[in-house]
């Protein structure tokens, strides 16, 4: 017999095999009343960490759930929310418009417009579980809508927020029982240490924290930046704070504005021109740049940055700004010095990021 059809014969048989089997199968499972195929649902489901505790305000993902195997997809369900009291939680489930991406953000964007039409609001409650098991707290959470945990920073029971979750499929349901929901109060920006995390208010400083008089700060970083008086590189750090930084709102804005400001050891806006190597179109991802004698403002659109890709105004999930400018040293050697921040800001409006020179000012002229 020819090889080739030899080849071909036994190619057909398993072929032909695997046709009757599916034809053969329902009927057999009809005939004989055979039951569904179960999928596995695994006794040893669970998380790395069953309490949860978020920043209202923000978007905050919580996961770590180990499925330990079990058969996707697999159903989540929230159940008997409750005080440690014993009383309902309702507050949780309440539904607000929040922002969803319908299309891919990529940092190259060129108006507010064009990174607009690339998300929409949608309905969803505060605080809701998905079909992932990762739970979502939405930015559209807020210190009105939930209430954040105590001011004096205790830990009751009465205070915190329990509920149970199903987890099903076809092959069952397991209960898991007794999470814990802590939310802190919004701090609508970071770094936030200049804020306490539980009443909101200004956050003493550390190094004496019973001294009402003074306060922590938000410190930038600081690179070959020497004083006019001093002549020695300026520092920023838990002792000593040359320089400081302020994240604020300011009044008269479009409602989508961002401005950075410098001021001197007086108190009065610097000019940022002295900054002379400083790429401002690159500094943040921001249109119709202003620039006057007191500040370089941008149209944004927030929360900044607006997702956690990496683009080409970003490091490490951050907003990363930079203000160069450069001088001749001794012998006509050119040097630059450099202040940045890293930073995120979650809740639209109008912004400023202020430096304030507290001790020394730069010395911008050359030797």
């Amino acid at each position: 017999m020819n090889p080739n059809a030899i080849f071909k014969r036994k190619v057909k048989l398993p072929v032909q095999c695997m046709i009757l089997a599916l034809l053969v199968f329902p009927a057999c499972k009809k005939l004989y009343n055979l039951p569904d195929a179960k999928e596995y649902l695994s006794k040893n489901i669970n998380y790395d960490n069953k309490i949860i505790e978020p920043v209202l305000g923000r978007y905050n993902i919580h996961g770590g759930f180990k499925a330990d195997n079990s058969s996707f997809p697999l159903t989540f369900e929230i159940l008997n929310a409750r005080y440690g009291d014993g009383r309902p939680v309702t507050d949780l489930f309440q539904k607000k418009q929040t922002y969803v991406w319908t299309g891919k953000y990529d940092g190259l964007e060129k108006s507010l417009e064009e990174i607009e039409a690339k998300r929409k609001l949608e309905e969803h409650p505060l605080f809701e579980v998905r079909s992932s098991g990762e739970f979502v707290l939405w930015a559209s959470s807020s210190n009105d809508l939930i209430q954040p945990r105590p001011a004096d920073s205790t830990n009751l029971a009465q205070d915190t927020r329990f509920f149970d979750l199903k987890v099903s499929n076809s092959g069952g349901t397991i209960v898991l029982k007794d999470f814990q929901l802590r939310p802190w109060r919004e701090r609508s920006y970071s770094p936030d240490n200049d804020i306490n995390p539980y009443t909101g208010k200004v956050r003493r400083d550390p190094l004496a924290p019973t001294d009402p008089g003074k306060r922590d700060y938000i410190r930038p970083r600081l690179d070959n930046v020497i004083g006019e008086r001093t002549l020695k590189n300026l520092i920023s750090n838990d002792n000593i704070k040359d320089v400081v930084v302020y994240i604020r709102r300011f009044e008269g804005g479009n409602g989508h504005s961002l401005r950075f400001k410098f001021l001197n050891t007086d108190s009065v806006a610097m000019n940022p021109a002295v900054f002379n190597e400083t790429k401002w179109d690159q500094l943040v991802h921001g249109f119709n740049r202003k620039t006057t004698s007191e500040y370089v403002q941008y149209d944004v659109a927030y929360p900044i940055p607006l997702t956690s890709i990496q683009t080409r105004f970003t490091d490490g999930g951050n907003a990363r700004a930079e203000f160069r400018y450069s001088r001749r040293g001794f012998g006509g050697t050119l040097t630059t010095g450099m202040i940045g921040l890293d930073f995120k800001i979650f809740s639209a409006g109008d912004w400023e990021i202020v430096f304030h020179f507290k001790n020394d000012n730069p010395k911008f002229e050359d030797e």
